[in-house]
């Protein structure tokens, strides 16, 4: 069950006019699961699983054609080299709403 939060309606807003949205806080603050219960059809990359992980490091052009926009990538911290390509992606689409990154901290 996913609890109403006041976050909903801007994060829907913010994604029709924003290319990337990145969604940051504290570990097991409920990131995750906000944005998969509002965005379903987005594919979704976690990269705390060891193998996609890997992928994303070793192929970035494979990661991204197994994860098309739109997307979320969850936990984005975790392999940062993919911030480069994602700023390419959108600068050559021109399109909103590509990618929900998140990000968590200790």
């Amino acid at each position: 069950m996913v609890i109403p939060r006041a976050a909903s309606a801007k994060l829907k807003e913010m994604i029709a006019a924003m290319p990337v949205v990145t969604v940051y806080g504290p570990r097991q603050s409920g990131k995750t699961t906000l944005v998969r219960y509002l965005f379903p059809d987005f594919a979704y990359a976690n990269l705390e699983h060891p193998a996609v992980r890997d992928l994303a490091l070793r192929d970035p052009e494979a990661f991204f054609s197994r994860y098309p926009a739109p997307a979320i990538i969850d936990e984005v911290q975790r392999v940062p080299e993919l911030l480069s390509y994602i700023q390419v992606k959108v600068d050559e689409s021109g399109k909103n709403g590509q990618y929900i990154l998140t990000g968590s901290h200790q």
